[in-house]
C-alpha cells in the first residue's frame, strides 16, 4: 500500500527535499538536496517541489533559483535541458554561473554591445543573436544583483 511517504518497494523518499544537480560542459555547479527550484523553461518558468511529476524540458535564458535549508541561491543559465523526477532534478545547461562568479563589468559591456547592435540600422546585424546576447547579459546582471541584496550591511 502506498502511504505517500515511500515509493513501492519500500524506498524511502525525503518528503521535503530532492536531489539537485546542475552541470555545464565545463563544470559541476550544484549537487545538493534542496526544498524547491525554479527553472527557466523555453516557454516560461517552472516551479519544482519534491514529488513533482516526471518531465523533461528545454531551458531558455534565465535565472535558476533554489532553496536549501531555507536559504536562497541564484544562477544564470542559458539553453540546455532539465530532467525532473519525483526525487531528483538534473539540469544540463550550455552555460551557467553562480551569482558570486559573475563578472558584472563584463556583463555590462555585453549588454551595451547588444543594445548597440539592436539599435543599429546595419543590415548585417543578426538581430536574433543580438536579442539573445542582451537577454543573457541582463540575466547575468539580475542574478549578480541577487548576491548584493543578500549580503549583510
Amino acid at each position: 500500500m502506498y502511504d505517500g511517504l515511500a515509493f513501492p518497494g519500500n524506498r524511502q523518499l525525503a518528503a521535503n527535499t530532492f536531489e539537485l544537480e546542475i552541470v555545464t560542459p565545463e563544470k559541476l555547479l550544484v549537487r545538493k538536496r534542496v526544498q524547491e527550484i525554479q527553472i527557466p523553461g523555453r516557454d516560461g518558468y517552472l516551479g519544482i517541489l519534491p514529488g513533482h511529476a516526471p518531465l523533461i524540458t528545454e531551458l531558455g535564458i534565465g535565472e535558476i533559483s533554489y532553496r536549501d535549508n531555507g536559504e536562497s541561491h541564484y544562477l544564470a543559465v542559458a539553453w540546455g535541458f532539465a530532467e525532473v523526477l519525483p526525487d531528483r532534478v538534473r539540469v544540463l545547461a550550455e552555460t551557467g554561473e553562480r551569482a558570486e562568479e559573475i563578472d558584472v563589468d563584463r556583463a555590462e559591456e555585453a549588454r551595451k554591445r547588444a543594445r548597440q547592435r539592436l539599435n543599429s540600422a546595419d543590415p548585417k546585424v543578426d538581430f536574433a543573436r543580438a536579442q539573445c546576447a542582451l537577454a543573457r547579459a541582463e540575466t547575468r546582471l539580475e542574478v549578480a544583483a541577487q548576491t548584493d541584496r543578500l549580503r549583510p550591511e
